[in-house]
């Protein structure tokens, strides 16, 4: 169930993505940022002439070029925000020599504007100290004695407007930036945990159909072998080892039903099968000792104070143990369970007295592996080796309270 969330999850951020992409795919087909400057000044050029023919200037001509000159560098004021002010700085300056006045000297509070939000504080203050400097000498020229400071005070707080809105936007771009970057940061990390999520959740469904098949294969093997053996002298034992086979089948069938009900809620043997637990190892001992593995099984404490995964977990580490011990341990081999459940831990020991030298191929592939991961999800040790004595041992210790945490 979960890896099918997290598979949903995913699939729907990345729909998400794509219609994004798409969508500012053909944002961008349709309207490039430079046009819409080039459309902006041009604009801006044709309002300018008309005020200007209103006018009826003498020097019309002269300074329908100086606008033009004026208005052109808005074009490139995105892309290269500090070039585009210089140069309308130079055309202006060259206007103020010539001492031809026109409204389109305004721009250039255009161009201070888009330096404030496209541009560093460097170049921003450079852009205010041109922009001031010719402010104080429009007003010196074009002022009445009398009225330059006024002047300069109007100009330069136009200057002070043009600077504080374009710094109020690149804020506004910043902030932007940021929860941009958030959201894709914030996305990215949801998919690592859905990828973390669908690992685990790939790790458990490897370990349980590990456990419910090996087991049962490993003792239908067992009693299809004996069954061999016992056919000519003791057909009887035969037919009982082959019905044991049978029920053996139909027992993992069952198991893998108790599985599926868990993946999917519309499994209708999840309620009739419950996932098994502590009380269900006699029935598993029954499963092994008819098997040709005779196992003492020793259950202490109150399993029934024992939280419902953590019995599930107890039936497995045994389940599997005892599984190894069937397939890696020649006939006339004993094991012994231990199970003690305590207020705090539980612990699980499953003891053989085969030999040693037949052993180690169990080290190798999931088995143990499974069972170090199971005991480590309750924060408890696990220890799987030789006895000193003789044999082989699996010991578990799993911390119920570190798995109510």
């Amino acid at each position: 169930m979960t890896y099918a969330v997290s598979r949903a999850v995913r699939d729907q951020a990345r729909s998400w993505r794509a219609h994004a992409g798409r969508a500012r795919l053909r944002l961008s087909a349709r309207l490039s940022p430079q046009m819409v400057d080039a459309l902006f000044a041009a604009a801006v050029f044709v309002a300018l002439t008309g005020a200007m023919h209103r006018a009826m200037h003498p020097f019309l001509g002269h300074l329908l070029l100086f606008n033009a000159l004026l208005v052109l560098p808005l074009v490139w004021r995105r892309r290269a925000p500090l070039l585009a002010f210089l140069a309308m700085s130079t055309v202006a300056f060259v206007q103020w020599c010539l001492d031809l006045r026109t409204p389109a000297d305004m721009t250039l509070l255009i161009a201070l504007y888009t330096v404030a939000v496209y541009a560093s504080k460097r170049h921003t203050w450079l852009a205010i100290g041109v922009l001031a400097t010719g402010a104080l000498l429009a007003s010196a020229r074009w002022s009445s004695q009398e009225r330059v400071f006024e002047s300069f005070v109007a100009l330069s707080a136009m200057v002070v407007a043009a600077y504080v809105i374009g710094m109020n936007m690149h804020s506004r771009r910043a902030q932007f930036a940021f929860l941009e970057e958030r959201a894709v940061r914030l996305e990215r990390e949801h998919d690592q945990q859905a990828q973390l999520a669908v690992a685990g959740e790939r790790s458990r469904i490897a370990r349980e159909m590990h456990d419910i098949v090996t087991h049962n294969l490993s003792v239908m093997v067992a009693l299809a072998d004996g069954a061999v053996f016992a056919q000519e002298l003791h057909p009887e034992r035969a037919t009982a080892a082959m019905r044991q086979v049978s029920t053996t089948g139909r027992q993992a069938i069952t198991d893998m039903r108790r599985f599926l009900g868990v993946l999917r809620a519309d499994e209708p043997d999840a309620l009739r099968h419950p996932m098994p637990g502590i009380a269900q190892l006699e029935p598993l001992a029954d499963q092994v000792r008819a098997a040709g593995l005779p196992t003492r099984l020793d259950v202490s404490g109150d399993p029934a104070a024992v939280p419902v995964p953590a019995q599930l977990t107890v039936y497995r580490l045994v389940q599997e143990a005892l599984t190894n011990t069937l397939k890696h341990t020649p006939p006339g081999t004993r094991a012994d369970v231990r199970v003690c459940c305590a207020a705090q831990n539980i612990t699980v020991q499953v003891t053989d007295d085969g030999p040693v030298a037949e052993l180690p191929a169990q080290t190798s592939g999931q088995g143990l592996h499974g069972m170090r991961e199971r005991a480590a999800v309750y924060g408890g040790g696990f220890e799987a080796g030789p006895r000193p004595d003789g044999g082989w041992q699996v010991r578990a210790v799993l911390a119920l309270s570190a798995s109510e945490a």
